[in-house]
């Protein structure tokens, strides 16, 4: 593995320095040397840099100066920098098309000091002589060779050596317009999100593609919000940034190398409870696809199960550098108080009111079943339905500054419905014992009072076990 020096990225626009990272560099070979890095006002050609890494270890690569944009000039002074990374697998016929077109529109629109990296896959056709080729055609533009493939292997090693403030990537085919980039990156730059993604579900988006991957991308969206509980929605779109002081800890975390990358990051984001912004894209099918459906489909559900157990078992909170927290702008307000006895408040009152929410439609559903099936059946079905409705409201509202997901959640809530079942099915019988004539209203009015213990139960254990807080460990005051 060949690395390159590595330089100190300009101050981002919220005050926060970028640090250099990484492994110290090795000498490159003499057909291999990197000019020292002029400042990044100056807007020269760079020198394509190339690494030839099979290990997983971000190398300490540099593939350039800064460029400004013709109608920012001055922008290199001050404000956040930006490195996009192209990764390609055999991709020789869309890069010229790919690299032309994003380089001209950085040229003359973004107003952050910016560079292109390519990132080759080790690719089999011309695609790294043809991408070495642009890179000494266009200024800003700069290769980097990776003997292993995955996309997950790219920007692993790219964005983790990167200098820039920000770092995002786009896919080469360009299938999300590029109108979507200046609002990916502004939320980053002025440090208001630490995740910015493209999403061709959002409301607003627009997409032009064929049935089959229409349905693909919303049922695999619609699993990964089912089994993990986000908000996010489009893990897959080919489109996304970040803010790199936070991104690299989420990296050390990361084990996927291909497609399932993007999810994965996403996921120990939202479990870290880093703030992602969506940009409603407009999206737009090439035919001309290297992505094999089916597989990366069975590899997705085998990414989820796995992060779905990092999460569970605590392995997937990273060390953060600290965020404020929110103050008020106003000199004069009076800020509610969110923490100690606010937060038990809090908890207590949406507890109360799901609890209710949950007795009533309990009793309803059993009260309803019962004209059909036996009491212990009619309340197994009535039970199993809202102790999952109610599980789930608890995590998304009362419970929500807590990094517990839906799996360990509702796992430990399953162990609470058996006591629930027992003592709501002893109530019934016991009812049914010692009343003359039992019907089905009065059950259900026992019921609703046997369900009321359970549910105290059900919020100490919930509170004290299940949505403990866990604090994500800081990696101490930013430098």
């Amino acid at each position: 593995m060949v690395n390159t020096s590595h330089g100190t990225a300009a101050a981002g626009a919220a005050g926060r320095p970028a640090t250099a990272s990484g492994p110290a560099p090795s000498r490159p070979t003499p057909s291999e040397s990197v000019p020292s890095r002029p400042a990044p006002s100056e807007s020269v050609p760079s020198q394509p840099v190339v690494s030839e890494s099979a290990s997983p270890e971000p190398a300490a690569l540099r593939t350039g100066p800064f460029q400004s944009s013709v109608r920012f000039p001055r922008a290199a002074r001050g404000t956040a920098t930006v490195e996009i990374v192209v990764p390609v697998y055999n991709e020789e016929r869309a890069l010229p098309g790919c690299l032309r077109t994003l380089h001209a529109r950085l040229r003359d629109e973004l107003p952050y000091p910016w560079r292109i990296t390519v990132a080759d896959n080790a690719s089999t056709d011309r695609t790294l002589e043809v991408a070495r080729e642009l890179a000494a055609e266009l200024p800003g533009v700069g290769v980097v060779h990776l003997d292993r493939k995955g996309k997950g292997v790219a920007l692993r090693t790219v964005w983790g050596a990167s200098d820039a403030d920000i770092v995002a990537y786009m896919d080469v085919d360009l299938s999300t317009g590029l109108d979507g980039l200046l609002p990916l990156i502004a939320p980053l730059a002025n440090g208001h999100s630490d995740l910015a993604i493209g999403s061709r579900l959002a409301p607003g988006a627009r997409t032009l593609r064929g049935l089959r991957r229409e349905f693909v991308s919303r049922s695999y969206n619609a699993l990964i919000r089912l089994t993990h509980g986000v908000r996010f929605s489009d893990g897959q779109c080919g489109f996304k940034a970040a803010r790199t002081e936070v991104l690299r800890p989420l990296l050390e975390l990361t084990r996927d190398d291909g497609f399932f990358f993007d999810t994965e990051l996403l996921l120990l984001a939202d479990h870290n409870g880093l703030r992602v912004h969506e940009v409603p894209v407009d999206w737009v099918e090439d035919l001309d696809t290297r992505v094999d459906l089916v597989g990366t489909a069975v590899k997705d559900l085998r990414g989820l199960w796995r992060v779905a157990r990092m999460k569970s078992a605590g392995d997937a909170v990273a060390e953060l550098p600290p965020r404020p927290g929110p103050v008020a702008e106003h000199p004069d307000a009076v800020v509610a108080d969110r923490g100690g006895r606010g937060a038990l408040t809090w908890e207590l009152s949406c507890f109360i009111a799901i609890g209710i929410a949950s007795t009533v439609g309990h009793a309803l559903l059993y009260w309803l079943l019962r004209t059909w099936w036996p009491p212990l059946v009619a309340n197994l079905v009535a039970q199993t339905v809202l102790t999952l409705a109610n599980t789930e409201a608890n995590r998304r509202l009362t419970f929500r500054g807590s990094a517990t997901g839906p799996v360990r959640a509702h796992v430990g809530a399953g162990l609470l419905f058996v006591f629930g079942y027992l003592l709501t099915g002893a109530a019934v019988l016991g009812y049914r014992q010692i009343a003359d004539d039992p019907t089905p209203a009065a059950e259900a009015l026992v019921l609703a009072a046997a369900y009321v213990t359970v549910t105290v139960v059900r919020f100490l254990v919930l509170r004290l076990a299940v949505f403990a807080r866990r604090t994500p460990k800081a990696a101490g005051p930013p430098s």
